[in-house]
């Protein structure tokens, strides 16, 4: 198996370097740009360094790989954030450079279609981090949700276990980014609704792999960065969610019963399912249509499991991935689920 390890962390006053190995977004939406920037350096005490193709739209794949090549080789450049995610990341992977890269470890921060970086640094020895963006969650309107900044601070400046805890209060309703009034107050959420658990009957520890269902699909289909030996994701802790494209319930069955057939789903020993984004600008779903929306995606996710791993402990709703509040998950870091005492906790 892979030898996996955490790389050093940044201290309050180091530079974070911020790239968007996905799509240049911030040349396109500059407003929750520049205020995540500024909540790097006002509330969390980093310098932002920026590269070429940070805010540059339509950048070539060459030229996200050589701004992620500087960002790790850069020896003053203590972590690596991305900007936002995207849609064809996958293209910039054939380009990078694993043997720079994991000489240089440095925590990598991303999700959605940073799962593409992320699996790339697992399987260069590196622990990864899933969750936050410069955009979204730090430049979220009003505020950072408390629970977010709480677990960024932790997995950026701190080491050892830290607990997970369900949301007091969520949201995955967000406004328009080209409309200034969206900036005016916070998000509205609603009550938090706690985790659903399934086969909770046991304490398993693992370390993590997965990411956005989508993007997964896509690195399965183009045999990227996924093990052909699957014995290494054995007894590992397998994370998944799905972006606001709003994947149906068929497609999301239909993945997973493919990774199934692959023999994937079977190796692992528990599953983190996150709580399904159920709107989007293109898909404004009324509180019921999102519910069941939700329901269904939680069916086709148990019926696939029914079929590969039945006993697989599950927790559904964790709030990781594309809800506000999003909790930080090391990936390729130990993630402990106890079934019996309804707890998860990682190692940051």
């Amino acid at each position: 198996m892979t030898t996996i390890s955490y790389p050093p962390k940044p201290s309050p006053g180091d530079r974070i370097a911020v790239i968007s190995p996905g799509a240049g977004l911030p040349g396109l939406f500059p407003r929750p740009y520049e205020l995540g920037l500024e909540r790097l350096r006002k509330e969390f005490g980093l310098e932002p360094v920026e590269y070429p193709a940070t805010r540059k739209m339509g950048s070539t794949p060459q030229e996200r790989a050589d701004d992620i090549h500087a960002a790790f080789a850069d020896p003053d450049v203590r972590a690596v954030i991305a900007s936002i995610g995207g849609d064809d990341q996958i293209t910039v992977l054939p380009l990078l450079d694993r043997e720079l890269i994991a000489a240089n470890p440095k925590p990598f921060f991303g999700m959605s279609d940073n799962t593409n970086l992320l699996a790339f640094l697992r399987n260069a020895g590196i622990v990864g981090y899933h969750g936050a963006s410069v955009m979204c969650e730090l430049g979220r309107p009003g505020a950072m949700h408390p629970q977010t900044a709480e677990s960024l601070r932790a997995a950026l400046f701190t080491s050892g276990a830290y607990e997970l805890q369900p949301a007091e209060h969520w949201n995955d309703v967000n406004g328009d980014w080209a409309d200034p009034a969206t900036f005016d107050a916070e998000p509205e959420t609603r009550p938090g609704t706690g985790w659903t658990w399934v086969n909770p009957d046991r304490v398993v520890e693992g370390r993590s792999w997965g990411g956005c269902l989508e993007i997964l699909g896509w690195l399965l289909m183009a045999d990227r960065e996924v093990a052909h030996d699957l014995t290494e994701y054995d007894g590992g802790v397998l994370l998944l969610e799905t972006s606001e494209d709003l994947l149906s319930a068929t497609e999301v069955f239909s993945t997973l019963r493919n990774m199934g057939e692959r023999g994937l789903l079977q190796r692992f020993s528990a599953l983190l399912m996150g709580r399904a984004r159920t709107w989007s600008l293109e898909h404004p779903n009324s509180l019921q249509d999102a519910a069941r929306y939700a329901t269904e995606q939680r069916e086709a996710v148990l019926r696939a499991m029914r079929a590969y791993a039945p006993d697989l402990p599950i927790v559904f709703d964790v709030d990781f991935g594309h809800t506000d509040p999003q909790l930080v998950i090391p990936y390729g870091g130990l993630v402990r689920v106890d079934g019996p005492a309804r707890r998860i906790t990682v190692t940051y």
